[in-house]
């Protein structure tokens, strides 16, 4: 059996006095786990809610020179006159997030609609001038794909301007080997509107 000694005795009852003292042991919360479906209505409740307001105007789709001859460029439609709107928010990480929607004139001549969400890591360039690069998920219906039929895209995206207003473009990639598809600019600015 374990003796102690006066000593060893106040010592311990001066360490029970102190334990009762300390807070009963803290509740960590549960920790939710989250699928990418909650996670995506939350990223998009949060853009729409929050998100700045801007209107986006298109004016020029540049068909790659080595792709397309001389003649199938003049026949093409380089002005790709159009309208959106799009809602942006910084995150915190201070890169941009939007969802944009516009209808633009396809290389066709046709109206062009598109619907999508837009990330781009952005990097201040000195007062008040920023540039973006990133990536855009999207939507596109064009008469010449599927009859019409919506389908999806990846592209990606770049900016420079302020927060404000942007000069923004992107880049349709050649889709094939042969020549005449793809590699196309599209270019367009944006402003807030609030």
């Amino acid at each position: 059996m374990l003796k102690l000694n006066s000593l060893s005795w106040r010592r311990l009852c001066c360490l029970a006095a102190l334990l009762s003292t300390l807070p009963a042991q803290a509740q960590v919360p549960e920790k939710t786990e989250t699928g990418w479906w909650d996670s995506t209505k939350t990223k998009v409740s949060t853009i729409v809610d929050d998100g700045q307001l801007s209107l986006m105007l298109f004016g020029y789709a540049r068909h790659g020179r080595n792709t397309y001859t001389q003649e199938r460029i003049a026949e093409l439609n380089e002005k790709a006159w159009g309208l959106g709107f799009s809602k942006a928010i910084r995150n915190t990480k201070d890169n941009e997030e939007s969802l944009y929607g516009m209808v633009i004139s396809d290389s066709h001549f046709r109206p062009q609609p598109m619907a999508g969400y837009a990330y781009q890591w952005m990097q201040p360039l000195g007062n008040k001038l920023e540039a973006g690069a990133g990536v855009t998920a999207l939507l596109i219906s064009r008469t010449d794909y599927f009859d019409g039929f919506p389908f999806p895209a990846v592209l990606p995206v770049a900016s420079i301007g302020t927060r404000h207003s942007k000069l923004m473009a992107a880049y349709v990639p050649r889709v094939s080997k042969n020549k005449g598809n793809g590699d196309v600019l599209l270019m367009f600015v944006r402003f807030d509107l609030d």
